[in-house]
C-alpha cells in the first residue's frame, strides 16, 4: 500500500503542494498540515500515525453501515468484472440500475415510484431545479420558476444547488444566488426565537414567513419549496412538531411543489427509512445520496411521484442527464448496502435503541456544561450549540471561534465531530453501539472542558 511508504510529514508536504481541499482555508493546511486517514474499521478511522479515532460524523454524514464492510467491496468487484460501466442514455440500462430503482420505489413513502440517478447530492438538487421547471412548463405554468429555501439550508455546492442553499459565505463566491432563488427563516429557536417565544411559536412564525414569501412573489411564480426534514450542515436544526404540517399545508394551498432533501436524513438516520416518514411528510420529490451507498460509491437520485413523472413523461425527451447516471457499480453497491441495512435491522435499532440512548446521553452529560447553550437532535443525529450565556442565548463573538477550538480538542480526545458556526454536530454510523456512544459523549465533554480552560472560563 502506498500509505505505508510515506511518513505523515511527507504526505502533508505532498498534499500541500498539489491538493486543493473543499471548504478548507489553504492557510490552515500550511500551518497545521493535513490529517491523513489511511484506514478504517467499524466506527473508527486510523490516521497515518496509527491513532484510532471514533468517527462521530460517519465520514460526511454518509457511512451509515460503518467502515470495512467486505460485502460492499465484493458487490463492487463482482459488478466491475461483469460490467464496469454503461450509460443510461440511448434507451439503455443495466440490471443493477433497474433493480435499484425498483427497490427505492418500495422503500420510499407515498407514490415516489420513479428514480432519476446521478452521482452526488449536489447533482440531484440541480436535477430537481431543471425537472421542476420542466414540469411546470408542461403543466402550462411556465412562470412558476422560483424556488424557496431557508437560511442555513445546505443543498450542495454546484451553482444551482448552492443557490438553493442559504449560506451567505457560499453566496459570496460566484455571484450567487442565481435569479429565481429565495430564502426564508428556518425553525431555529435557539438563534432566531424571540425573547418569550417557545420553539413551537418560532416554528409557526417560520412557516408564516414561507406563506408570506409565496404571496409576495405571487403563487403563479413559485415552483417549489425545498427543505431538509432536519437541517444538517446548518447545525442540526430539528423543527418543532407543528412546523412541517403547516409548511405542507401552505405548499398545497398555493399549488407549490414540496421537495424533501433527504441527502443526510435518508436511510435510517432519524429512526425511519426517511425523514419524511418521521415528520409525516408527503413530498412531490425527494433527493437522496450519502447513505444510499453508505459512501462506498458515489450515487444519488431524485425520487418523484407518479403524478410528477406522468407529467414529465408526456413532454417527450427529458433533456437532462449525466455520464454516470445510474452507474452499474454504484447501483450494485447501493443494492447490497440497502440489503444489509434491512437484514441487520438498523433502522429499527436506531428508532428503538441506539437513537434514544444517543439523545439521552448527549443531554445528560453535556447540557449542564457552562459552554453549552442547547443540546438537540433526533435518532442518530445531534448537535451541541455553544453559547456565551445559556439563559439569554447570547452567542460567542466572533461566531465560530469557540466551536473551532473545541473541534480540535475533540480530535485530540479521539473523536471526530463537525463544527458549524458555534455548533458541534454528530452523525455517527448507524452501527455504533452503546459503548462507542459513551466514548463519543465522554470525549466531547473532555474537549469542552479543555476549550473552557483555554478560554480562561470557569
Amino acid at each position: 500500500m502506498t500509505s505505508q511508504r510515506l511518513t505523515t510529514a511527507e504526505w502533508q508536504a505532498l498534499d500541500r503542494a498539489h491538493h486543493t481541499h473543499p471548504f478548507v482555508d489553504p492557510a490552515t493546511l500550511d500551518e497545521k498540515g493535513t490529517r491523513v486517514i489511511v484506514g478504517a474499521d467499524g466506527c473508527h478511522l486510523i490516521d497515518s500515525d496509527g491513532r484510532r479515532i471514533l468517527d462521530g460524523m460517519a465520514g460526511l454524514w454518509c457511512v451509515n453501515l460503518g467502515y470495512g464492510r467486505h460485502e460492499l467491496a465484493q458487490a463492487a468487484y463482482d459488478q466491475m468484472i461483469e460490467l464496469p460501466y454503461y450509460n443510461t442514455f440511448f434507451r439503455s440500462a443495466t440490471p443493477p440500475t433497474i433493480e435499484l430503482a425498483s427497490i427505492l420505489s418500495e422503500l420510499a413513502p407515498g407514490t415516489l415510484g420513479h428514480a432519476f440517478f446521478s452521482s452526488s447530492g449536489s447533482e440531484a438538487n440541480d436535477t430537481v431545479v431543471r425537472l421542476v421547471r420542466r414540469y411546470w412548463d408542461l403543466r402550462g405554468a411556465p412562470a412558476k420558476t422560483t424556488f424557496i429555501s431557508r437560511t442555513y439550508a445546505y443543498h450542495g455546492s454546484t451553482m444551482a444547488a448552492a443557490s438553493l442553499g442559504g449560506f451567505a459565505a457560499m453566496h459570496a463566491v460566484g455571484g450567487l444566488p442565481l435569479p429565481g432563488f429565495e430564502h426564508v427563516m428556518p425553525p431555529y429557536w435557539f438563534a432566531m426565537g424571540e425573547d418569550d417565544e417557545t420553539p413551537e411559536e418560532t416554528g409557526a412564525r417560520a412557516a408564516r414567513t414561507l406563506e408570506e414569501k409565496i404571496v409576495a412573489l405571487g403563487p403563479e411564480n413559485v415552483a417549489a419549496f425545498i427543505g431538509e426534514p432536519v437541517m444538517g450542515a446548518g447545525g442540526v436544526i430539528v423543527p418543532p412538531e407543528n412546523y412541517w404540517p403547516e409548511v405542507q399545508r401552505i405548499c398545497r394551498d398555493h399549488d407549490v411543489l414540496l421537495v424533501c432533501d433527504e441527502v443526510i436524513t435518508g436511510f435510517g438516520r432519524t429512526g425511519e427509512w426517511f425523514g419524511a416518514q418521521t415528520f409525516e411528510l408527503h413530498p412531490d420529490l425527494m433527493t437522496i445520496a450519502k447513505g444510499l451507498s453508505s459512501g462506498y460509491a458515489p450515487i444519488s437520485a431524485v425520487l418523484m411521484t407518479d403524478e410528477f413523472f406522468e407529467t414529465l413523461s408526456g413532454g417527450g425527451v427529458i433533456p437532462h442527464g449525466y455520464t454516470y447516471s445510474g452507474h452499474p457499480v454504484s447501483a450494485a453497491v447501493a443494492i447490497e448496502n440497502l440489503r444489509l441495512i434491512k437484514e441487520e435491522g438498523l433502522v429499527e435499532r436506531v428508532r428503538t435503541q441506539t437513537g434514544p440512548y444517543f439523545q439521552t446521553r448527549l443531554r445528560a452529560e453535556l447540557s449542564d456544561h457552562p459552554l453549552v447553550g442547547e443540546v438537540r437532535g433526533i435518532g442518530l443525529i445531534g448537535a451541541v450549540e455553544l453559547a456565551q450565556d445559556k439563559a439569554s442565548r447570547t452567542p460567542f463573538e466572533p461566531v465560530g471561534r469557540v466551536a473551532a477550538l473545541c473541534h480540535e480538542h475533540c480530535y485530540e480526545e479521539g473523536v471526530i465531530l463537525r463544527a458549524m458556526r458555534d455548533v458541534l454536530c454528530a452523525s455517527p454510523p448507524l452501527t455504533i453501539d452503546r459503548e462507542e456512544i459513551d466514548h463519543l459523549v465522554a470525549a466531547t465533554r473532555r474537549a469542552l472542558d479543555r476549550t473552557a480552560e483555554e478560554l480562561g472560563l470557569p
